[in-house]
């Protein structure tokens, strides 16, 4: 290796200034480069108030939310009358069953004397039939006296009854509600909250200094005091709504109204093979297939074929939009059709179509239609017709052309150009990029199914609305996972084989 002396490299210096000369932008570009991405990223930090946004976000809620996508709640509500006496209720569709009786609330009742005044219904008394008339503008005349006798009370009965006085709820190891009718006490990793019910002036006052695992926005007003994955409560002076939390999906299979619930995989099976119906109209086991797709928690029929929508909607739509730009792709690539005008105003369209979003498309055509698969099926045809007819046009005007100039030397008609001059180097670029977008659009199908345009993804959205059930999004999107791995998997292996990858 040569070296070179110092009057060799001023003489190329001299010589060649821009290539041993490094200008401004040459030396400080990087930085510079850099601190304008800094300040970028410091201005988007102000602009979107983005700290301000951390640090005012409520991480509790967005928490009990990501349990809620896990777990299930049991919901008893207890009833706090006048006197302190206390009854215990549950939700219609509570998935305790129809006779709740957890042993994780310890009830204690006594018998009590009350003294209850009963409003006797009012009497009707004879009186003189009126002519009937068809109509007047006389204001109607006032009743007779006499005509009803007023609603008395009756003599007050004195009644026995048992009631609930006091009770011990376990949410948790290390929580605990104890409630008397006045006083509630909340127990949370040893850490003791009392709260004070007044049921005259209806307020609930805080003892004592506000751990952060308790709001209360207004002095004297509701309660809620959150216990990690173990629940939640929520609490005013004339009732506690308790919500205990359990991991799993609570009736997955059977729900509370069906004749399986709470059974075992052994006594279901022996139930289904049992000769003994249970419905003489059909089979064991028809019923408990019925019972499985008619599952009022789960819904598990209704799901099954929203998500069959959706991969229809995701197939008929990329499949129209694909048979449409393959014909106009042609017109718009400048190397197989000559006529600029007609490249420029199809390429126009084609911008046209997919400068408008999917969502913005699923809204027109779900008010021209109506909510519906149709409207979701348009709006994806609409979008992928530009956008494939864009890709198709591009790969047209890319290809070798001495695979056509050598067709064409031979004395083949245009079509046979097209036919063995051109469809063989495009055609597997063509199916590859259609398979991507129906792949891609399984999952643009659910986004569009929100807005009404069909699908799993409208029933996501009403599951979502609720803020309770979060169990079932959590089964939902599951499924749509579930669907696009599959349908990301098939659609690999086929991109594979049609340019000629195949695994072995």
């Amino acid at each position: 290796m040569s070296m070179i002396n110092t009057a060799e490299l001023n003489r190329l210096a001299e010589r060649y200034p821009h290539v041993l000369e490094r200008s401004v932008w040459q030396r400080y570009r990087m930085p510079l480069s850099i601190g304008i991405l800094a300040l970028y990223f410091v201005f988007c930090w102000w602009f979107f108030a983005v700290g301000k946004t951390i640090s005012e976000a409520n991480w509790g809620l967005a928490g009990n939310y990501l349990a809620d996508w896990v777990s299930y709640e049991i919901r008893p509500e207890f009833q706090i009358a006048p006197d302190g006496s206390m009854e215990i209720t549950y939700p219609r569709f509570d998935p305790i069953g129809p006779h709740p009786n957890p042993d994780w609330i310890d009830a204690r009742k006594e018998t009590v004397t009350r003294t209850l005044t009963e409003v006797a219904p009012a009497a009707q008394t004879a009186a003189p039939a009126a002519p009937k008339s068809s109509f007047s503008f006389l204001a109607p005349t006032a009743p007779q006296a006499g005509s009803a006798a007023q609603a008395a009370p009756t003599a007050p009965k004195t009644v026995t009854q048992e009631v609930i006085t006091s009770a011990h709820v376990t949410l948790g190891s290390a929580a605990s509600i104890d409630l008397d009718g006045t006083n509630l006490v909340l127990t949370r990793c040893g850490e003791t909250v009392s709260l004070a019910l007044d049921h005259v002036r209806d307020t609930v006052t805080l003892q004592g200094p506000r751990p952060d695992w308790v709001e209360q926005r207004a002095e004297g007003g509701r309660v809620i005091a959150y216990f990690g994955m173990a629940g939640w409560i929520d609490v005013t002076a004339e009732r506690v709504r308790v919500r205990k939390r359990f991991l799993g999906w609570e009736n997955f299979i059977f729900d509370t109204n069906s004749p399986f619930f709470d059974l075992t995989p052994a006594q279901v099976l022996h139930k289904i093979t049992s000769e003994d119906r249970i419905d003489p109209k059909m089979s064991n086991l028809a019923l408990a297939w019925n019972n499985v797709l008619y599952n009022a928690s789960w819904q598990h029929l209704d799901v099954w074929t929203k998500l069959l929508q959706t991969i229809v909607m995701a197939f008929m739509g990329t499949l129209l939009a694909m048979l449409v730009a393959f014909p106009l792709s042609f017109i718009a690539a400048r190397n197989i059709s000559r006529n600029r005008p007609m490249n420029q105003l199809t390429k126009r369209f084609f911008d046209f179509l997919r400068s408008v979003d999917m969502l913005i498309w699923a809204l027109f055509f779900t008010r021209a239609f109506g909510p519906g698969p149709l409207a979701g099926i348009s709006a994806i045809f609409f979008t992928d017709t530009g956008t494939l007819g864009k890709l198709y046009a591009e790969a047209l005007e890319n290809i070798d052309d001495k695979q056509r100039e050598g067709v064409k030397s031979v004395g083949a008609s245009p079509i046979a150009v097209q036919r063995f001059g051109v469809l063989p180097q495009v055609l597997p670029v063509f199916a590859s990029q259609a398979l991507y977008f129906w792949e891609s659009n399984t999952r643009s199908a659910t986004i569009i199914g929100a807005v009404g345009a069909g699908g799993i993804g409208l029933k996501l959205w009403e599951a979502m609305r609720t803020n309770s059930d979060w169990e079932n999004v959590a089964y939902m999107v599951v499924l749509i996972l579930i669907v696009v791995f599959l349908f990301d998997a098939i659609s690999n292996s086929l991109r594979s084989r049609l340019m000629g990858k195949s695994r072995h």
